[in-house]
């Protein structure tokens, strides 16, 4: 119990007394329900791979995203997580293309922009097919200055 209460606290948003609720619901749920809650953990970390094309999580490559024609392949919006994707996914308003950077520069932890998959976004930009570039970076510090970064360089190649 002590070793999944730990393993449990070590996900976002789980503390110490919700790791103890969760541990003690598996122990006394039927075993069928734990071990299809491991095996979906088993199969989720085992499925999952990387689009080469954008750089989202996925269980094909490309990605449903990059394969759906109804999507306009012109208009990228450049974010940093898959997490990311999805949150913008969810509300249906936005028909482009993605392009994950796998997260924002921070000097200080030796993060620039060859640790992030801005390369492949110049890449891609420099294909000609993307003809609008939307930042969708997170409000803080890092990520305002990887989206001038990422504004810097997609300038340089005249995207809109």
């Amino acid at each position: 119990m002590a070793r999944l209460m730990k393993e449990l606290q070590r996900l976002p948003g789980i503390g110490a007394r919700t790791a103890e609720r969760l541990a003690f619901h598996l122990m006394n749920a039927p075993n069928d329900e734990a071990r299809a809650l491991a095996s979906a953990i088993t199969e989720m970390r085992e499925r999952l791979t990387e689009c080469s094309i954008c750089y989202n999580r996925t269980d094909a490559d490309p990605c449903a995203i990059c394969r759906d024609q109804g999507r306009d392949p012109a208009m990228v919006c450049v974010v940093e997580t898959p997490r990311d994707v999805a949150r913008i996914e969810e509300t249906g308003l936005f028909r482009g293309v993605y392009h994950v950077l796998k997260g924002h520069l921070a000097p200080a932890e030796g993060i620039g922009p060859d640790e992030l998959t801005m390369a492949a976004l110049l890449k891609r930009v420099g294909e000609g097919v993307i003809k609008e570039v939307i930042l969708a970076t997170n409000p803080t510090l890092q990520s305002d200055a990887t989206a001038l970064e990422v504004a810097s360089v997609c300038g340089r190649w005249a995207c809109g």
